[in-house]
């Protein structure tokens, strides 16, 4: 199976607060042939998101979400078995131990970075 078959209507999570990278990471997702879920700016949406739906395949989460960090929302992520991807600025400088098996995905990023993302997080 090859990358785009494997990504074809994978249900994707994104949490972005930056409206142009979301409007851009949703674009790359389409193109990709992913379903997009979100996107959600803020954490408690972004909570509800994570709490409400089971049917989420990978989850792209920008690490700090105008000052609050993503994490609260890794957790219940993580405890659904939902691959997370985190997307920074900064790498993987600021993740706590326990997201550290994550993939990061370093913005700025361009659609290869992202479908090469997608592709080992659903590896697993």
């Amino acid at each position: 199976m090859d990358g785009k078959e494997l990504l074809k209507d994978r249900r994707i999570l994104i949490v972005e607060d930056e409206m142009m990278i979301a409007m851009l990471l949703e674009d790359m997702l389409v193109d990709l042939g992913c379903s997009v879920v979100g996107p959600s700016a803020s954490l408690e949406p972004a909570l509800d998101l994570a709490k409400s739906d089971d049917a989420l395949d990978v989850a792209i989460l920008d690490v700090n979400l105008a000052g609050q960090p993503v994490f609260p929302v890794a957790d219940i992520l993580r405890a659904k078995g939902v691959p997370i991807i985190f997307s920074s600025g900064y790498g993987d400088a600021g993740l706590r131990e326990v997201d550290r098996a994550a993939t990061v995905l370093q913005k700025p990023f361009r659609a290869g970075d992202l479908a090469r993302a997608l592709t080992t997080a659903l590896a697993g």
